[in-house]
């Protein structure tokens, strides 16, 4: 072995150590900043829950309990502790996977969650995805077309998808295309007639239909989703279409682009190998915060379509006081917010070997 060898083979072990140190302190800094999250999370919500005029003993009791029946209750949930008392208990039993009973349904708040956010899942992915499938290329078409007719079509498209209020836009699609034209199915998420037949294996309803070959539910409820995965897919359109306008305008004014063009590359192969492939980094930002904005934020869409999702299942459990459903379904929201900006930063990473180091 000659010295020259041997100097590389040490090199190599005592890099080995500082790049395992490295990776350590990397997933060291993830989980740090996932459980300080968490804990704003469960304390922002705990105490918005606490201070807001609804009483969550008289929701169980009624107006007409007994004062000793109110007093029981009220020491049975823990509300004569100090806030702080009550906090730690509600964040030990969140860690061991209690929200406590719905008022509302008498089951336990995850069971009902877990019933009810698959609905809200399934409709958020399939308008996610027509928002990236049209308004993708719909930017990138304006982006390369500026000043055009169709710059001008895409920016109004975005203006109005963006702008317009959801509640209205899905009453008036019900109204033409279910009431007058009878085009698609009205609200709900299933004909009445086929509940029940299909097993709810994942709680998505087209996924269940299809792996149990039952293809007339599936039809059905593919086209109960066209309206509400329209709307919102509306919505992520118009914001997809108008962040990928504006980040391929950045990347045509770049020196690159005018080097490709002088050697004589062409222009699609300078748009979408070269320019699409920088705007792609940043896409997978906007579409992620998209995604979980759809996930969160469909309460009216599923108010307005009768859709069972979580949306919906929290705005019940606030009318009627039902604060564990109120609170649980909230956290829930939040924590799948925050695990899908964590994984778009991990995409953002692997994707961009800038970030790497």
């Amino acid at each position: 072995m000659t010295a020259e060898t041997t100097t590389t083979t040490g090199s190599a072990v005592r890099r080995s150590p500082s790049i395992l140190l490295g990776w350590v302190r990397r997933i060291g800094g993830v989980i740090v900043s996932l459980a300080l999250t968490f804990l704003g999370l469960t304390a922002i919500t705990f105490f918005i829950g606490r201070v807001m005029p609804l009483d969550p003993v008289l929701a169980i009791v009624g107006d007409r309990a007994p004062q000793d029946v109110y007093d029981a209750v009220y020491k049975q949930l823990g509300l004569d502790q100090p806030l702080p008392i009550q906090y730690l208990r509600f964040l030990a039993d969140i860690l061991q996977g209690e929200f406590g009973n719905s008022i509302q349904t008498s089951r336990p708040v995850l069971e009902d969650l877990a019933r009810h956010f698959p609905a809200t899942l399934e409709l958020a992915t399939l308008a996610t995805l027509l928002g990236v499938a049209l308004g993708v290329p719909m930017g990138v078409l304006a982006a390369t077309h500026q000043g055009r007719p169709v710059d001008h079509i895409v920016r109004v498209t975005g203006l109005i998808g963006y702008s317009m209020p959801v509640f209205w836009l899905g009453m008036v699609a019900l109204l033409v295309f279910y009431a007058r034209l009878s085009w698609v199915p009205g609200p709900g998420r299933l004909d009445v007639f086929y509940e029940g037949i299909v097993e709810p294996w994942s709680g998505l309803l087209l996924l269940d239909a299809a792996l149990a070959g039952e293809w007339d539910v599936f039809w059905s409820a593919f086209w109960h989703l066209v309206l509400p995965v329209c709307i919102l897919g509306a919505y992520a359109l118009a914001y997809i279409a108008r962040m990928t306008r504006s980040f391929m305008l950045d990347q045509l004014r770049q020196e690159y682009v005018l080097a490709a063009r002088a050697k004589g590359l062409s222009e699609r192969v300078v748009i979408w190998r070269h320019v699409f492939g920088n705007v792609l980094v940043q896409l997978f930002t906007i579409i992620a915060l998209t995604y979980a904005s759809l996930l969160e934020g469909s309460v009216l869409t599923e108010t307005v379509f009768s859709w069972p999702g979580i949306g919906q299942y929290i705005t019940h459990a606030l009318f009627k006081s039902d604060m564990n459903a109120v609170i649980g379904g909230t956290i829930v929201v939040g924590t799948c917010f925050v695990g899908v900006n964590m994984l778009s930063d991990l995409l953002y990473r692997l994707v961009d070997p800038r970030t790497r180091s």
